[in-house]
């Protein structure tokens, strides 16, 4: 019998996005604090609410084969006028500022601006944890360098009357196509939705899960700005 596959989270992207694996999968959102620890680094952070998002879905389940799946998704940007550098020069998305979901239409406001014509990293941290065997569980982390085309103020006010911003890291969906703010990204596209699915798959592989085949590299979709990807 194979074993139950929990998502813990409750975003629409990720679940479209393990949908389209073919998995018979349950939803189950995690409830933990998300605040970032004093002098906590964006990479480790995410890393962090990764592992515990996994552990506390994996703690409420009592009985049976189950694997949880946790991600966790952050913009960075440094404080410089070129993209996610840091002081040495790293792109890396290691150093700078992290830029949450907006609360408002103000706070959207802010970020999309600051993001403009520029770039930014996105990283994304994911554990599997089989329940019952923490030794095994899997963190991995993919991180994706995404250029901003120069949208105008105009674009940003109709894209904040969407209500779209609000569930996003950074206040953005890469994938809307009626805003399009992305010009180009350096890296996996469905890194940017919410979840790196060829890394997942990597993961499940490692783990033995039955059908699914492990890519040599990235075989999520091709960003093109000329294309609305929906």
């Amino acid at each position: 019998m194979q074993p139950r596959f929990i998502l813990a989270s409750g975003s629409p992207r990720r679940r479209e996005l393990i949908a389209s694996l073919g998995l018979t999968f349950e939803i189950i959102t995690p409830d933990i604090n998300e605040d970032i620890q004093p002098g906590e680094p964006p990479l480790d952070y995410v890393r962090r609410l990764s592992r515990e998002k996994a552990r506390a879905v994996a703690a409420g389940i009592s009985q049976g084969d189950a694997l949880v799946l946790a991600a966790d998704t952050v913009v960075v940007l440094a404080a410089d006028t070129i993209g996610v550098l840091s002081a040495a020069g790293d792109t890396s998305g290691a150093n700078g500022e992290i830029l949450a979901k907006p609360e408002n239409a103000a706070a959207a406001r802010v970020m999309l601006r600051r993001l403009r014509d520029r770039a930014h990293v996105v990283c994304t941290a994911f554990t599997l944890l089989p329940v019952g065997n923490p030794e095994a569980a899997i963190t991995d982390m993919v991180r994706t360098r995404v250029h901003m085309r120069p949208y105008t103020d105009a674009e940003i006010e109709a894209y904040i009357a969407t209500g779209d911003p609000f569930d996003k890291a950074g206040g953005y969906a890469i994938q809307h196509a009626g805003f399009s703010p992305v010009a180009r990204i350096d890296g996996c596209y469905n890194n940017v939705v919410g979840l790196p699915l060829c890394a997942v798959k990597r993961g499940l592989a490692r783990l033995g899960w039955p059908g699914i085949e492990a890519p040599a590299g990235c075989d999520c979709p091709v960003f093109d700005s000329r294309v609305k990807i929906t």
